[in-house]
């Protein structure tokens, strides 16, 4: 117990940083004060109300440190959207026939009946060729699914227009839709996953969706006033519109440059390796989410497949002995049609799979600098990647060190893997 000026002090007790309060004894009776002066607790004020509705349990502990500026930015965004959804929406349903005494119910109804069976099989076809992407590049196919969604409201306020391909834009428009819903979908359970920091997704997410439903019910109220002068006006609705998707996509881009991943996938570890092999130096986390690129980039490089089958790295079994003698580790590293492609064995460690991971983007690296053609080229492939395991060998353990002290997390990766592992029986001597 601690005596003070005003009783004995009986306990203590703090919800996270927020609020720290004391039990007095004074006279008998046990008082309870808040540190730091006066104030009302969490949930009695409206501040604290409004912290309790809206944000996670815990917060600002429970949470990433890039949570509210990602969330205020994630905000504005949706806001935008809701805007610019509602001029989709009136252009549609007046694409269908709304207010027009010639227009019928049949119509109307396979017309939205193509648009949402379109998307549907869109959003299947999306999910098969692209699910695995969506946890290693978050941020690009986050930022993507925004564009794609201007887009496709676009493509809406314009069907009317163009009545005699007025069902093909809008099922066009519904896929482009689908695609939105699974990338945004999956990016966003992705980034919940960097958010929660006591295993607490469900509540962060929760609480996400009602700062939307917030959001949009606020976006709403300004539609309601919003459509009463866009009626009939096509110009102030495109240019309404373009004034939203631009402050929409900047928002965007705002809200995924905010999030500092720790994990490392390929463009992370792309950035940190190259800044490493030319100075020396060790990106913080910040720092290499700063210089990831988050936008998709269709220039053409060389692919980095990882979890092949060993057919696609060797073709003979003088070939996987060869490429066996070049790797003590537990995996096998190889350069087939214009591919650098990794073999990895079922012990693999995540640090392992950092290690190949730094070979192959190395590799790529020479084979972009230096293309090798003809009849020398497959020998020139294993040169480099002889060359490769000396390369990475020397700098591995230091340049593992130096992440770990600058803060990233080692324990898993975002590494785009296949599920592919090969266990060789023949040994090298």
């Amino acid at each position: 117990m601690m005596e003070t000026d005003r009783g004995v002090v009986l306990a203590s007790e703090r919800y996270g940083r927020a609020e720290c309060w004391k039990y007095v004894a004074n006279h008998g009776a046990i008082e309870r004060r808040r540190e730091g002066g006066e104030g009302e607790s969490r949930g009695n004020s409206v501040v604290g109300a409004f912290k309790s509705v809206f944000l996670p349990q815990g917060y600002p502990e429970s949470v990433s440190g890039d949570y509210l500026r990602y969330q205020f930015w994630d905000t504005v965004q949706a806001f935008f959207s809701s805007l610019s959804g509602t001029l989709a929406t009136r252009a549609s349903l007046r694409g269908v026939g709304v207010g027009n005494q010639e227009a019928t119910v049949a119509a109307a109804t396979m017309t939205w009946l193509l648009k949402d069976g379109t998307g549907m099989c869109g959003r299947i076809l999306f999910a098969w060729r692209k699910g695995t992407k969506l946890d290693s590049e978050a941020k690009k196919w986050r930022l993507f699914a925004d564009i794609l969604n201007d887009v496709a409201m676009f493509m809406e306020i314009l069907a009317p227009y163009f009545p005699a391909f007025f069902t093909l834009v809008m099922c066009v428009s519904g896929i482009f839709k689908s695609l939105v819903g699974v990338a945004g979908g999956a990016t966003r359970a992705a980034l919940t996953v960097h958010q929660a920091r006591r295993d607490n997704m469900a509540d962060i997410s929760a609480k996400d969706g009602s700062q939307e439903t917030l959001v949009n019910l606020a976006g709403l109220l300004v539609s309601l006033v919003l459509i009463r002068f866009v009626s009939d006006n096509a110009a102030l609705t495109l240019g309404l519109f373009f004034l939203f998707a631009v402050l929409h996509l900047f928002a965007n881009y705002k809200a995924v440059r905010s999030v500092v991943m720790e994990t490392l996938n390929e463009a992370r570890l792309s950035v940190v390796l190259q800044q490493y092999l030319e100075n020396g130096q060790i990106l913080s986390p910040l720092e290499a989410n700063e210089r990831e690129p988050v936008f998709m980039d269709f220039k053409k490089v060389v692919p980095i497949r990882l979890g092949v089958r060993l057919q696609e790295v060797v073709q003979s079994s003088e070939e996987l002995k060869f490429a066996l003698k070049l790797s003590n580790k537990p995996f096998l590293l190889g350069v087939k049609n214009g591919s650098v492609c990794v073999c990895l064995g079922p012990e693999a460690s995540v640090q392992d799979e950092i290690r190949v991971m730094c070979q192959a983007l190395w590799l790529r690296r020479m084979l972009s600098s230096q293309p090798s053609r003809g009849a020398s080229a497959e020998q020139r492939h294993w040169d480099l990647v002889h060359e490769s395991h000396n390369v990475i060998d020397n700098i591995f353990s230091p340049f593992l060190k130096g992440l770990v002290a600058a803060g990233w997390d080692l324990k898993r990766n975002l590494l785009d893997w296949d599920e592919w592992r090969v266990e060789w029986k023949i040994k090298n001597k």
